[in-house]
């Protein structure tokens, strides 16, 4: 008899073990854990309990992804006889990947991501399956799922905290926010996963950039922001500068494509400053950010106040 299995937002057709499966070896000991897309159901876990699972779309898959991007059959995960798990595309428009390369055929291996369209899963096994859950759960809390970048709730704390310490020893905080310009473009014309790949794109190009001391955070949307600390204007806007020419200079690939792309960014900076807090420097950045739309885009805007003489 076959039991319906829900969790995640995704149905698993899942079927007790029998007689037959205590010679095979134990396949519990694996499992999927959802990052992406946000929502209600981000963090559940999967259990891995049978063999074999067709993914895709369709309501007769093992594994259901009611994501517009999955194929109907989308791909196979499986596991051998050595209790080695494997991850099959079925031939799917928008692909399976696996630590962001685009598979046919791929062993699993622990804390790898996969992804089936924009779908995307963190892959546990072994034995420290317990701990690994949780630190994964514990890094959700405070990344992007899609860029792996810290997300907004962790910004707001870090800058709520580097504003304090500015304010005590009275050194200078920058704050850099910058978003995609014409980014509902991109979507529209080629579509949300080719969107998804320029945020990702954008990340990868920037986090080697930030330093340890720095942060480097998606906002929300295509909006990202990077807290400066201990740096005044002129390195502000110099860095802000660099992340533009960075992103100006080559196209995102994605598939066949090449996507050019530019970013838009405001700076400001708060020193020997009372009563700022992070909405106040959020809202001085944006401000400039928007500025920098309205000036033509793909462009550097500072705070006209941040540059007045005190």
């Amino acid at each position: 008899m076959t039991e319906d299995y829900r969790e995640g937002g995704t149905l698993i057709l899942q079927r007790p073990l029998g007689p037959a499966d205590e010679k095979k070896p134990h396949v519990g000991d694996a499992c999927l854990v959802n990052l992406h897309p946000p929502g209600p159901d981000i963090g559940r876990r999967i259990p891995l309990l049978n063999r074999q699972y067709i993914v895709g779309r369709d309501n007769d898959a093992a594994f259901v992804v009611s994501r517009s991007s999955v194929s109907r059959q989308h791909a196979r995960l499986y596991m051998d006889d050595e209790a080695t798990w494997f991850v099959e595309d079925l031939n799917s428009t928008n692909g399976t990947f696996v630590n962001e390369v685009r598979i046919k055929h791929q062993q699993l291996r622990d804390t790898d991501q996969v992804r089936f369209g924009d779908a995307i899963y963190k892959f546990l096994s072994g034995s420290n399956i317990e701990s690994a859950y949780h630190e994964a759960i514990h890094n959700m809390a405070i990344q992007d799922g899609m860029t792996g970048i810290h997300n907004k709730r962790f910004f707001v704390e870090f800058l709520d905290r580097e504003i304090a310490v500015a304010t005590r020893y009275g050194h200078p905080l920058t704050l850099v926010m910058f978003d995609v310009d014409h980014f509902k473009k991109v979507n529209d014309t080629h579509g949300h996963l080719a969107g998804d790949a320029v945020l990702k794109d954008l990340a990868g190009r920037i986090r080697p950039r930030i330093r340890k001391e720095d942060l480097f955070a998606r906002y929300g949307g295509e909006e990202f922001a990077c807290v400066l600390p201990s740096t005044a204007l002129p390195g502000g806007i110099v860095f802000g500068e660099q992340l533009r020419s960075m992103i100006e200079e080559r196209p995102c690939h994605f598939e066949n494509l090449q996507i050019s792309f530019t970013i838009s960014v405001g700076v400001t900076t708060m020193h020997r400053e009372t009563g700022v807090d992070p909405a106040t420097l959020i809202k001085r950045a944006d401000d400039n950010l928007y500025s920098a739309k309205r000036g033509g885009r793909n462009r550097v805007v500072p705070s006209l106040q941040d540059l007045l003489p005190a």
